[in-house]
């Protein structure tokens, strides 16, 4: 990125600041505070300040319009300590980072932007079920990162206090690393007799126990060669199997939504593992696990800029997730309504704010949101109008 690029960049990240109630996190003063300025030749953060050190956070944004802006997860006696172990810690919230560049099936070189957005909003959405069904938090903060990613801040007093021991275990629950499927699995007295019951109450048993009975409900609208065939997909189970089971589904569907995995003979069983295994598979939420489990992480400013897309770090309603459209809903308004000229470098199709643009090489006019967001990550390079 030249000079002039910056130089633009930066005035207009102030004036994005000048125009924006930027909302503190809780407890403000207790946080450390980091920010990137638009240097040449490197990204080096300046950290180690405190509110105190900053002064009114809206007034030192506007003055300064830093690339990126960051805030501590914890909570500190002297957050402007220069050294962690002078700080004081005190507790942190829990902080999770779904980064599209790391989930299955997207390839950073291959996969289009848009489209690894799509499926970091996915992979949020599954984080999103199991922290409120598994754990029940309340108090939490979903957060679109402005680049490739979500966050999600969770703040319930009862887990501030976690060590980064205790935080990998929420990572490895989440991530099911290790988890035990015959577990999910509990033998139960029902009078004299003894059944093998999924334990639906909760957790990875209610989630294999879900898809269960979405499998059965499908099963149940087939035909009866087509529910045999589907059946007959899973190892294990052949003809034999396959009728036994289609006919349990059909004779004794309450046992079947009790979590009664004897009900139809082994095959059930046969089929529970697979579709267990097929859960786990599915609705795991691949989060960075380094971001969760440290308990001093900065992390970025909701409603700042991200300085590599020109996007803002958008906090997100837990109604609003399902239809938000990063590359739209992100885009501030402050770089809308004028056009810009730029040297497009990297020419290209970008799906941008509603749209498709076909870019060639060379100097052309562009609509000011569209030149950010070029310039922001590399694709282009201010000229003089």
């Amino acid at each position: 990125m030249d000079g002039r690029t910056r130089e633009y960049l930066e005035g207009r990240f102030g004036d994005y600041y000048r125009s924006t109630d930027i909302p503190l996190p809780p407890a403000p003063n207790e946080r450390e505070w980091g920010v990137i300025p638009w240097s040449a030749g490197g990204t080096r953060m300046h950290r180690h300040q405190s509110l105190l050190d900053l002064g009114d956070l809206s007034d030192f944004l506007a003055r300064t319009a830093p690339r990126h802006v960051y805030f501590s997860s914890a909570r500190f006696a002297d957050p402007g300590a220069p050294s962690m172990d002078d700080k004081g810690w005190r507790d942190a919230d829990l902080v999770f980072d779904i980064d599209a560049d790391h989930l299955p099936g997207v390839d950073p070189e291959e996969t289009p932007y848009a489209e690894m957005l799509e499926a970091g909003k996915q992979a949020l959405l599954d984080l999103l079920d199991i922290l409120e069904s598994d754990f029940a938090f309340e108090e939490m903060q979903a957060v679109f990162s402005g680049g490739r990613g979500y966050h999600v801040h969770v703040r319930d007093e009862s887990i501030r206090g976690l060590d980064s021991e205790a935080r990998r275990e929420v990572v490895d629950y989440i991530r099911a690393i290790d988890i035990d499927v015959d577990g999910l699995i509990e033998t139960r007295a029902f009078g004299a007799t003894t059944r093998r019951v999924l334990r639906t109450e909760g957790g990875w048993g209610r989630r294999t126990h879900r898809r269960l009975l979405e499998f059965v409900d499908g099963l149940l609208e087939m035909e009866e060669d087509a529910a045999l065939e589907k059946l007959k997909e899973l190892d294990g189970i052949g003809d034999g199997r396959a009728k036994t089971i289609l006919g349990a589904f059909r004779n004794n569907p309450d046992a079947i939504r009790e979590g009664n995995v004897e009900a139809g003979g082994p095959g059930v069983r046969t089929l529970v593992d697979a579709l267990a295994r097929e859960t786990i598979r599915e609705e795991t939420s691949p989060i960075d696990e380094p971001v969760t489990t440290d308990t001093k992480r900065l992390i970025r400013l909701p409603k700042s800029i991200h300085g590599g897309s020109g996007l803002v770090v958008e906090p997100l309603e837990r109604d609003e997730i399902e239809s938000f459209d990063p590359l739209t809903d992100a885009v501030p308004d402050r770089f809308r309504g004028r056009e810009i000229t730029v040297e497009v470098t990297d020419p290209g199709t970008v799906v941008f704010d509603d749209d498709t643009f076909t870019l060639q090489s060379g100097v052309q006019s562009v609509r000011e949101s569209l030149g950010v967001f070029l310039m922001a990550r590399g694709r282009a390079e201010k000229v003089t109008e």
